[in-house]
């Protein structure tokens, strides 16, 4: 009898740059999948455009039992320009992976500290309702930006056998 299983992983990249285009501070690797998500995923065919990228405030602490109504370990950021979140938009799945092929991005409104990200079923900024589907803290710790920087964030979703 073959033991067959499945191993799904997600990469975030976050870049933040100042208005003339510098890059100030980059962020780069996994993050949780909370139960919910992964009951979302196994009972949805995820369509494009269906998930949305929120930030975190500084230093959250993600867990297994998160939901968009109930997460102690994490705030929401709304200090940017963009009246909602912004859509994931992934692309076509290729080799087990799927991405978006154009960066979401945040435009500080101003200063605020970055500690990670969501990707949830709603646009709505601070909103409260839909499915969280993952939560991540930024790998290399908390971030500043300050008005008119810009945060770029692009997630890559694999899944494969283990």
């Amino acid at each position: 009898m073959s033991n067959e299983k499945a191993y799904l992983e997600m990469v975030w990249v976050m870049t933040a740059k100042r208005p003339d285009g510098r890059i100030i501070w980059t962020d780069h690797g996994t993050n949780l999948v909370v139960t919910e998500g992964l009951n979302y995923l196994i009972s949805t065919d995820i369509p494009a455009a269906t998930l949305y990228i929120g930030l975190t405030d500084g230093s959250p602490t993600p867990a297994a039992g998160d939901t968009m109504a109930s997460h102690v370990g994490w705030t929401e950021i709304t200090a940017y320009d963009e009246a909602a979140r912004q859509a994931w938009g992934q692309g076509a799945a290729s080799g087990g992976v799927t991405t978006n092929a154009v960066a979401a991005t945040f435009t500080a409104s101003g200063a605020t500290t970055v500690g990670g990200g969501f990707l949830t079923t709603v646009a709505t900024k601070g909103g409260t309702t839909g499915t969280l589907f993952s939560v991540k803290a930024a790998t290399e710790g908390n971030r500043s930006l300050v008005a008119a920087d810009t945060l770029d964030v692009t997630i890559s979703l694999t899944v494969s056998s283990s």
